[in-house]
């Protein structure tokens, strides 16, 4: 990503953020929606947030022992994620999810796995099968290293596609552990879960013994305040975050049933461990974002912002009678280079990626940047203006009669 492998060109060496925006190391300033890939959304060096990093570096970065925070961040998480009764910390969203997958097939005694073509569970073996993200803009979904003996217990189904999964369980459903899935998809762009979709995944697993688990390392906290399953009212049985309840620093945690998680070491036989797991920097900022977050009228200012770049980027295209089409759910969002609906990953990969690439940097050039890859998401932040969001827009008039 970083690289702009996707969309040619130069990346730029960013030296310095303030709220809405980056500044790279030649003095050019750009609003910013990839914004970390989605965990400011408070904005760039957000004043809170640093605070409480600072506060804590002085007490010392790292101790490889409990501290307060952790024990305060989960509380926080399991109030607003009832479904998570009990909360373990990583330091990524891959270790989270590995960690998860371990746990349900050591409860359910099952070994096979079931995910979406197109949803990205981080680079562990098990998971990096038809992944989305990077593998997918680089074109190896199934990359090398992977011991074919590990991608073997993994069943890969169509996002939003009720049949398909009912049919995985239906002819492995005595074998499966769980159904891993992104809520709200973010890892093939944004792509929204069609109604029924989730409800149907939620009664295929309970009746099949098998855990859900949600990935919501993008959409916790940022598409409400509990979550995607908030706001779609699903309950799973595990979950995976990471992202914003880290404030931008490296975290990751999965939690769920008390049943479930009480299998983990050193209560259970389940081992799990890592040195900077909980870490006290991430804790704190951690603790300051998702207290801000908690502030009247954070997510209706963030759906009013995403709302006004939908409506207004959903002009423009119109008006300039190109193939794009926007997705949305509240401050997360993607332009595809298609005519045709996106509703999973076949849908998203008939894109036209070269006029994205074009596009990318036509926007880039009028000083705004958004993600480098046709199949990813768009974030807002609180940080940003009903000013930037014009901007935005005019800027993408402009990209695209260009």
């Amino acid at each position: 990503m970083r690289a702009y492998r996707a969309v040619g060109g130069s990346p730029r060496f960013v030296e310095r953020a303030a709220g809405s925006r980056i500044f790279d190391v030649d003095g050019r300033e750009y609003i910013d929606y990839v914004m970390s890939w989605g965990p400011l959304i408070l904005g760039h060096a957000n004043a809170r947030v640093v605070a409480a990093i600072e506060r804590a570096a002085q007490n010392g970065t790292s101790f490889g022992a409990p501290t307060r925070g952790e024990v305060e961040l989960a509380e926080v998480i399991s109030a607003a994620m009832p479904s998570m009764q009990r909360v373990r910390f990583t330091s990524s969203g891959t270790e989270a999810c590995m960690s998860a997958l371990r746990l349900a097939r050591a409860f359910t005694a099952k070994s096979k796995i079931v995910k979406c073509a197109g949803c990205y569970h981080g680079h562990a073996d098990s998971v990096l099968v038809s992944a989305g993200s990077g593998a997918l803009t680089f074109g190896v979904p199934d990359s090398p290293g992977v011991v074919a003996a590990h991608a073997a217990d993994t069943i890969v189904v169509p996002y939003n596609d009720p049949d398909a999964l009912g049919a995985a369980f239906e002819r492995f459903g005595e074998q499966i552990a769980c159904f891993i899935v992104e809520p709200i998809a973010g890892n093939m762009g944004v792509v929204p879960p069609r109604p029924g979709y989730l409800e149907k995944a939620r009664e295929l697993t309970a009746a099949h013994g098998a855990l859900l688990i949600f990935d919501e390392v993008i959409s916790g906290f940022r598409v409400a305040y509990g979550g995607a399953q908030a706001l779609l009212k699903i309950t799973p049985d595990l979950t995976c975050l990471g992202k914003i309840i880290g404030g931008g620093l490296p975290v990751g945690a999965f939690g769920g049933r008390e049943d479930v998680m009480r299998r983990l070491a050193p209560e259970g036989e389940v081992y799990q461990a890592g040195t900077l797991s909980g870490n006290p920097l991430a804790m704190a900022a951690g603790l300051a974002q998702l207290g801000a977050l908690q502030s009247p009228g954070t997510y209706e200012r963030l759906e009013a912002l995403g709302a006004q770049l939908e409506h207004g980027l959903g002009s423009t295209i119109k008006a300039s009678g190109k193939n794009v089409r926007m997705t949305r759910v509240g401050s997360m969002w993607t332009l595809f280079f298609t005519s045709d609906p996106v509703i999973d990953l076949a849908s998203a990969k008939r894109s036209d990626t070269a006029a994205f690439a074009l596009f990318f940097h036509g926007m880039l050039d009028r000083g705004v940047s958004i993600p480098p890859a046709q199949f990813e998401a768009g974030f807002v932040s609180t940080a940003h203006s009903p000013s930037d969001v014009r901007r935005t827009i005019d800027a993408a008039a402009a990209a695209l009669a260009s």
